[in-house]
């Protein structure tokens, strides 16, 4: 079966790490898969470059400038919203016109526009869209943030000025959506139950196939190696407990730094001798910054590139924190996890599915960040250290190897393609 992802980024996002994965568990499990992205950062076979930079260039601006004017020259929500007006017509590219099933992953910020989706679905190829996050059950968002309107119809948006209007930019590309949808028979996949979940409440993909499929982690790449080895490789200090936090922008409100600087600060006052063992590690943009609001001695990292790299970070690391407040299946926390360190993290969106409770980490009370606190002293203080590993790694090979995935989604796309009236 030839099978072509489509994603923005080869390596940028969460996505697009999680579609390269896919990609590599579909090859090593028979499946023919590339993947078709717009901006290619590799050499690899496996991933064809979208012709015409410039061009993609523009429609990136085009749409940008779109959404900067209805915010009225404000910049508050200016990357949370995407209206897809722009993209490249992929459909005449040999690599489309080969593949048996087309698979949407990320596919924003100039990639595809609505019009291009809509031909994707009337060229007759079976679709399979991988929802990272609720764009594709929405109008323009990507997390709702307590908005339900998505589930009846999107209008009067909160995200614009004013609180918008009855047919304000939302509800045209609701309605575009909405009539691309109607007909398309497209199979949506979330990375989370909670996800699916969510989507399912849309008034946008009532009717339609929604299932949920977890992404794959390589554990060749990703597994448990020498914790003092890896922490003297990075500069951290060999006897002192290491917890690290990542995000591409450490001070990014929904990965809640606020609430691991608050947890952090609450230790250092509640337990000065764990805290005086213990020291955090950032890595992402920006940690500079969030480290002089921390008690705790912090070592910033950076950016940091290639899986090898990562998993290096993760097996220095004796804990790792995500108190996001809204987040789909973290493939920070499953890198964690199959490198056998422990999580903690709120009970929000897919992340309860990844930790279990006292089992591989800790689940904290969502915003509470005592109760963080709390996860965070059990793990490095109470917890038995070897069964909290064991637990990680039995976690990771059921449910995200990658055998297990590909085999999920080949059923998917198996499917895709009997209701075409096509065979495998």
């Amino acid at each position: 079966m030839r099978i072509l992802i489509v994603n923005t980024s080869e390596h940028t996002g969460g996505a697009a790490v999680a579609s390269n994965r896919l990609v590599a568990a579909l090859n090593n499990n028979g499946e023919k898969a590339k993947m078709l992205v717009r901006d290619k950062s590799t050499d690899s076979i496996t991933v064809v470059a979208l012709p015409g930079g410039w061009r993609q260039r523009w429609h990136f601006l085009w749409e940008r400038l779109r959404v900067f004017l209805a915010l009225h020259l404000n910049k508050t929500h200016l990357w949370e919203i995407d209206i897809a007006n722009a993209g490249t017509d992929i459909t005449r590219l040999p690599e489309f016109q080969e593949a048996d099933v087309i698979h949407l992953s990320w596919v924003n910020q100039g990639m595809l526009s609505l019009r291009v989706i809509d031909k994707i679905v009337k060229s007759g190829k079976p679709v399979v869209w991988t929802m990272h996050d609720l764009w594709p059950a929405t109008a323009i968002c990507h997390y709702a943030n307590g908005c339900n309107k998505f589930q009846t119809e999107c209008q009067y948006c909160p995200l614009l000025p004013g609180g918008g209007g009855k047919r304000d930019m939302a509800n045209k590309v609701w309605n575009s959506k909405k009539r691309i949808y109607k007909t398309s028979n497209i199979h949506f996949v979330t990375c989370s139950r909670w996800l699916e979940k969510q989507a399912k409440n849309s008034a946008l993909l009532r009717g339609l196939s929604v299932t949920s499929i977890p992404n794959p982690i390589d554990t060749n790449v990703f597994n448990p190696q020498d914790r003092k080895k890896a922490k003297r490789a990075l500069g951290l200090p060999e006897d002192k407990n290491v917890i690290l936090f990542v995000a591409q922008k450490v001070t990014d409100k929904r990965k809640g730094a606020a609430y691991l600087v608050e947890a952090l600060n609450r230790l250092k006052q509640e337990n000065a001798t764990l805290a005086e063992n213990t020291v955090v590690a950032l890595l992402g943009g920006h940690g500079e910054e969030l480290a002089e609001q921390i008690a705790l001695q912090c070592f910033p990292l950076g950016y940091v590139s290639g899986d090898k790299n990562l998993a290096a970070i993760y097996n220095a690391a004796d804990l790792f924190v995500l108190p996001s407040m809204e987040d789909n299946l973290p493939n920070t926390l499953m890198e964690a996890l199959a490198c056998g360190v422990p999580c903690v993290g709120f009970h929000v969106g897919g992340i309860p599915e990844m930790i279990d409770h006292k089992v591989n980490g800790y689940v904290a009370k969502a915003g509470d960040a005592g109760d963080l606190e709390e996860g965070i002293e059990w793990v490095l203080a109470e917890a038995d250290r070897e069964a909290l590993l064991h637990g990680c790694l039995t976690k990771v090979n059921k449910c995200y190897s990658q055998r297990s995935v590909a085999m999920k989604y080949v059923e998917v796309y198996a499917n895709a393609l009997a209701q075409k009236g096509y065979g495998i």
